[in-house]
């Protein structure tokens, strides 16, 4: 894709200048149902607007950028199922060529004892030990750490990638900052905030520039992101041909469980 015919896909929002209990007050002087938290559903925010349009109009709007695909292969569309999974706020999916399963867990720092099936049972909590699943996928192996980022860090990145190998790591969190990191042999090439993809350190950081412009993503534009997991997500899928869906995080499945590890 050249930069001539290249346009990011930009979706306005509205931020109205309310009160804070403004919608919530009118919901239930209206007789709309409101959870004793305070949550509405969408219709009764749009039945809102739609009887103050003064509110809309006097609203300020800020620009983001909608990662799409513009060529063929992977799209942030293909991760949508994400949201609603069992994955949760905190997670990390690696992808690493040149590794079995056994070897890539023990690169992720579990021993031997810790390697064993996980269930649906099995899940990282503060109390007891980090989760890990993992599956091979094609020419690469997929791990999925449940509320972990051991698969982005540095040194566990450079780890999983020497010997000739090739690594990808997309970490979601909610409560920091999402990241995709990818490594050769052993080298960190490039860290991106794939909310703000103009945010890029490592050896080469304009490496995987040429996959964010088929993700509609202006790798130059100070940019913020309207969806930024399924576009690292499809990121990731573009450089190594897998898409990873929900049937992937079917258990039981080979993993581990790493004592002391969890938060």
């Amino acid at each position: 894709m050249s930069d001539a015919d290249f346009t990011p896909l930009r979706v306005t929002y509205r931020v109205p200048r309310l009160g804070h209990t403004q919608i919530l007050d009118w919901a239930r002087a209206n007789g709309y149902l409101v959870s004793h938290r305070g949550r509405m559903a969408p219709e009764v925010t749009e039945a809102f607007f739609a009887a103050h349009p003064e509110i809309l109009e006097q609203a300020s709007t800020f620009e983001m950028v909608r990662a799409t695909a513009r060529t063929p292969g992977a799209s942030p569309e293909d991760y949508e199922w994400q949201k609603e999974s069992r994955l949760g706020d905190i997670y990390t999916i690696s992808f690493v060529r040149g590794l079995d399963e056994h070897e890539m867990l023990r690169r992720l720092g579990a021993a031997n004892e810790d390697i064993r099936l996980i269930d649906d049972g099995d899940y990282t909590c503060p109390e007891g030990p980090q989760i890990i699943t993992v599956r091979r996928i094609g020419d690469w192996t997929v791990a999925i750490e449940d509320c972990g980022w051991r698969g982005t860090q540095q040194e566990v990145l450079a780890a999983l990638s020497r010997d000739g190998g090739e690594a990808v790591a997309v970490l979601r969190h909610d409560y920091a900052q999402h990241h995709v990191t990818y490594a050769v042999d052993g080298w960190l090439i490039t860290d991106i905030n794939p909310g703000f993809p103009i945010n890029r350190q490592g050896a080469d950081p304009d490496r995987l520039n040429h996959h964010l412009r088929e993700l509609g993503i202006d790798p130059a534009a100070d940019d913020h992101i309207d969806n930024p997991i399924p576009a690292a997500l499809a990121l990731a899928s573009r450089i190594t041909g897998i898409v990873v869906t929900p049937r992937h995080l079917h258990r039981p499945v080979l993993g581990a469980a790493i004592p002391g590890a969890a938060f």
